[in-house]
């Protein structure tokens, strides 16, 4: 389950997310990792508000585990599917753009030239109750938000990988930043089938990031 600060008991800290945070006079910053963060907060926001079940993902989550900002083109959230109409409504209450993508495992939203983008599926998996419940609260800039687990968080992104897009140095400031908070153990058996992520894993066995994984009998 996620665990909240006692200060808090059943629910998420602190008072401030009562309401979205304002967003320099309706401006974003120039600067685009800032702009990403001031995005990421009002729609964490929002849906703290709602009351539907979410978590931050991708490259500001893993920002907010401790790995140094690369963020990507945009923020992502993920949520249950049975939830997207509920959180496409609040979402749009609080002034974002949303839109339908071509894909059926997401729906895109803009915000100040910010994309947002609504995950139903991970890992090749349907974002669960359960995914949501292993989420831990962190702050990101200041704002209390659940955020995919560190081992949630490199099982997607180990997914992602394919010969069209097989990027580890993209995964190695993850893997080597959260190594201790990541069960390798839970990851091995997952993806050991797959040549890809297989690959990977044994790149950090041989930089030492991992212990050396048992041969499979």
């Amino acid at each position: 389950m996620i665990s909240h600060p006692p200060s808090q008991p059943g629910g998420l800290p602190p008072p401030e997310s009562l309401s979205p945070p304002a967003m320099y006079g309706g401006q974003l910053p120039r600067d685009h990792t800032q702009a990403i963060l001031e995005v990421t907060k009002h729609v964490a926001a929002l849906l703290k508000q709602s009351g539907q079940p979410f978590a931050l993902a991708g490259s500001v989550a893993a920002f907010a585990h401790g790995v140094p900002a690369r963020f990507q083109h945009d923020t992502d959230f993920c949520v249950r599917h049975e939830d997207a109409d509920a959180v496409i409504q609040a979402l749009e209450a609080g002034g974002i753009s949303m839109r339908r993508a071509p894909e059926d495992w997401l729906v895109k939203g803009s915000s100040g030239g910010e994309d947002i983008d609504l995950i139903f599926e991970l890992a090749r998996k349907p974002v669960s109750t359960e995914l949501l419940d292993r989420a831990e609260v962190k702050a990101v800039d200041s704002v209390w938000m659940p955020v995919l687990s560190p081992t949630d968080l490199m099982d997607s992104r180990m997914a992602a990988l394919c010969e069209h897009y097989c990027d580890f140095g993209d995964l190695l400031p993850m893997a080597r930043m959260l190594r201790e908070q990541i069960d390798w153990d839970r990851l091995d058996r997952t993806h050991r089938a797959d040549a890809l992520p297989d690959a990977f894993l044994y790149l950090l066995e041989r930089l030492r990031v991992i212990d050396p994984r048992e041969a499979t009998p």
